[in-house]
């Protein structure tokens, strides 16, 4: 089996749409989407809210907490650049304000729990910076 020394990862698109998403992940924050009539977040990053189909969203700063749903342990990338990085975690999290998203989870296979909360940390995997999400520290 070859292995690709000189494949790089794959960055995010970034469109006019997601230009403001990416952007608050680069400072260290998440951003969603509020629709202005039915108040729903949305996420993924779009033009009219699939709720009510309103065309007004408004970014706004989000918790970056959430609950984690489901996963899967990659062993075999999709990407060929990704497999040094294996094995490695996917899951859905379904964030405090609502919406869902598929990222990476930095967690061990072996402590994964169903709805365990967590909470999004940037990280620095290739040129972009990411929105992965760790196991939530427990405040006291």
């Amino acid at each position: 089996m070859s292995q690709h020394p000189n494949i790089s990862l794959p960055s995010p698109t970034i469109t006019p749409v997601s230009q403001t998403f990416w952007e608050g992940i680069q400072a260290g924050h998440l951003s969603l989407q509020q629709c202005d009539r039915c108040e729903q977040w949305v996420f993924y990053p779009r033009e009219h809210c699939p709720h009510c189909f309103h065309d007004s969203l408004t970014w706004k700063k989000a918790s970056g907490r959430g609950r984690l749903k489901t996963w899967s342990v990659i062993h075999r990338a999709g990407h060929p650049a990704w497999q040094a990085h294996t094995p490695y975690v996917v899951g859905v999290v379904v964030l405090e304000e609502g919406p869902s998203l598929l990222t990476h989870v930095l967690v061990d296979e072996t402590d994964l729990t169903y709805n365990m909360k967590v909470e999004m940390e940037i990280s620095e995997i290739g040129p972009h910076p990411l929105p992965f999400f760790k196991k939530q520290e427990e405040t006291i």
